[in-house]
């Protein structure tokens, strides 16, 4: 049993901080598809401001990468209280982050000049999932 829950946890890890990320990331992009059309020309804001909610991807497959290895059948309960917190933490702060960025293009292409505010407000969400990586590597 313990085995199954380390794995389990281990593809949580791994599997909610990847949706985050792609639900993150085609939130913003979605926002930037119809900015698009309003003004061209910031293209490259646009671009940057969307890929911000993949980084969560990146902070749950480091801890998959530190947690290969490990004794899954002493250590599958803790494996999957850490892959559940790690999962859970980057697929909703990966989506929080990119309705923040959602919400930034869409100024942008209003004509607001809003590129670094919007990105330090993005990077509230992500510190917390920089938190969980953090904890899950301390354990």
């Amino acid at each position: 049993m313990n085995e199954i829950l380390g794995y389990l946890g281990f593809g949580l890890m791994l599997a909610l901080a990847g949706v985050g990320s792609a639900i993150g990331t085609t939130i913003a992009a979605n926002a930037a598809e119809g900015a698009l059309k309003k003004d061209p020309e910031k293209s490259s804001s646009y671009l940057i401001l969307s890929a911000m909610p993949a980084t969560q991807g990146l902070y749950g497959f480091v801890a998959f990468l530190m947690w290969m290895g490990k004794d899954f059948a002493a250590q599958g309960a803790l494996l999957f209280g850490v892959g559940i917190a790690v999962g859970l933490v980057c697929l909703f702060s990966a989506i929080r982050q990119g309705q923040v960025c959602a919400n930034g293009i869409t100024g942008l292409s209003q004509g607001h000049d809003v590129l670094t505010n919007t990105m330090i407000y993005a990077a509230l969400p992500e510190f917390y999932a920089i938190l969980s990586l953090i904890s899950a590597l301390m354990i």
